[in-house]
C-alpha cells in the first residue's frame, strides 16, 4: 500500500481542535518540525500533547505553545522553554510531569493495546501518592492536582516490592520524523532521533511520518528497519531544504584562544 501523501497539509487535514498528539523526538533531535509548522499554520487549538519535552521558545513544539495552541502537556523534561514555565505557573497550561521511562512505556503500551501496567518508578512519591500540580490558578494556588494511583505489592525476582499502576497512552495522532522511509511506511531513524519516535508512532491511532529520504519498497534491509509500516498511515517526503533545516538546542563552540 502506497502511504505517501502530497504534502504536510494533506497529511494533517483531519486534525481538529482538541485532538491528542504523540510527538516524537528528544530535545530538538528528531522532532517532526515540518508537521509542527503545518499545525501552527492550520491554527488548531486545545491540543493535548504527549512528548518528552516541549521544544524551545522558537522551535519545535514551542511554536505551538507560544501561539496558545496547546492546552495540556504530558512530558518528562520541560527545562528549556521559558514560555512553558510562564504558562504553567500562571495557570494557562495544564502539565502532567511523568518519569521519562514511564512515559516511554506508556506510549509503547498504548500502541500495543495494553491498557495499563505496574512499575516501581514513582512509588513513595507524589507520582504515586498524588498531589503533583497539574494546573495552577491565576493567584498561584493549585487548581488541579494529580490524583493518587493504585499501588500493589508483587514479588519479582524473589524480591517483594511496591508497584504503581500507570495507564497506556493512545493518542489520536502520532507525529514523527524518520531518516529514511519507504512507501509502505517502514522507517529508519538516525542515531539519537530514534528516541521516542518509534514509541510515539505506535501510540498514534493515525501516525504521520515526515521522511528525510524516501526510498522504494524493498530498498530497506528488513533487519535495519526500526519501525514497521503497520504503525504508520501517512508518509510525507521532505524536500532537501526541509530535511536540512535543523536546530541545535545549545550550541557551544570553542574560542580561538581555546583552540590554540
Amino acid at each position: 500500500m502506497d502511504k505517501v501523501v502530497s504534502s504536510a497539509s494533506a497529511a494533517l487535514e483531519d486534525v481538529r481542535d482538541g485532538a491528542s498528539l504523540a510527538v516524537g523526538g528528544f530535545g530538538l533531535c528528531g522532532i517532526p518540525s515540518v508537521l509542527i509548522a503545518e499545525l501552527h499554520a492550520k491554527g488548531v487549538r486545545d491540543l493535548e500533547v504527549f512528548s518528552n519535552n516541549c521544544g524551545v521558545d522558537d522551535w519545535g513544539l514551542g511554536i505551538l505553545l507560544g501561539a496558545k495552541q496547546i492546552r495540556r502537556m504530558v512530558s518528562s523534561y520541560v527545562g528549556e522553554n521559558k514560555e512553558f514555565a510562564r504558562q504553567y505557573l500562571e495557570g494557562e497550561l495544564e502539565v502532567e510531569l511523568t518519569p521519562q521511562g514511564t512515559l516511554a512505556e506508556r506510549l509503547r503500551a498504548g500502541g500495543a493495546g495494553i491498557a495499563a501496567f505496574f512499575t516501581p518508578t514513582g512509588v513513595g512519591s507524589q507520582v504515586a501518592d498524588g498531589g503533583l500540580p497539574w494546573r495552577y490558578a491565576a493567584d498561584g494556588s493549585v487548581e488541579l492536582a494529580s490524583p493518587p494511583k493504585e499501588t500493589r505489592t508483587f514479588t519479582l525476582g524473589g524480591e517483594e516490592r511496591a508497584f504503581v499502576l500507570e495507564e497506556g497512552i493512545a493518542a489520536d495522532f502520532g507525529l514523527v520524523r524518520a531518516w529514511k522511509g519507504d512507501r509502505h511506511g517502514n522507517l529508519v531513524f538516525n542515531k539519537s532521533s530514534r528516541n521516542f519516535n518509534p514509541l510515539c508512532a505506535m501510540s498514534g491511532r493515525i501516525t504521520v511520518a515526515e521522511v528525510e529520504e524516501l526510498v522504494e519498497p524493498g530498498e530497506l534491509d528488513p533487519d535495519e528497519i526500526h519501525l514497521p509500516g503497520i504503525y504508520v498511515q501517512r508518509v510525507v517526503p521532505l524536500t532537501p531544504e526541509q530535511a536540512a533545516d535543523k536546530r541545535i538546542e545549545k550550541r557551544t563552540v570553542r574560542t580561538t584562544s581555546e583552540e590554540s
